[in-house]
């Protein structure tokens, strides 16, 4: 009777990092409401109300703000369910992330 053989392949290291993380902006235009902004904050990114309106007039003073930090998947899930409520409501609001 032969016995069988069987090969077991030991992982020696994994390589275990955290996930990148992209900035999420807001930015400022002459045709989005200031109350929509700040709805956005708090749907979207859910911001209080006092952070939402600070947020919304540093964006409105000089041209974007982050307005949060994120994995990549939350990222583009956020910027595309504001830019799409605001499409909705025909508003032109521009929303973008880039790597931290």
């Amino acid at each position: 009777m032969a016995q069988e053989q069987t090969s077991v392949k030991e992982r020696q290291r994994t390589d275990l990092r955290e996930p990148r993380l992209f900035k999420v902006f807001i930015h400022n235009d002459d045709f989005t409401t200031m109350e929509f902004v700040v709805m956005i904050l708090m749907t979207v990114f859910h911001k209080s109300e006092t952070e939402a309106q600070t947020l919304m007039l540093k964006v409105h003073h000089s041209d974007k703000a982050v307005v949060g930090i994120y994995t990549y998947d939350m990222a583009v899930t956020k910027t595309n369910r504001a830019k799409q409520m605001a499409e909705d409501a025909g508003f032109p609001l521009r929303l973008s992330y880039e790597p931290e």
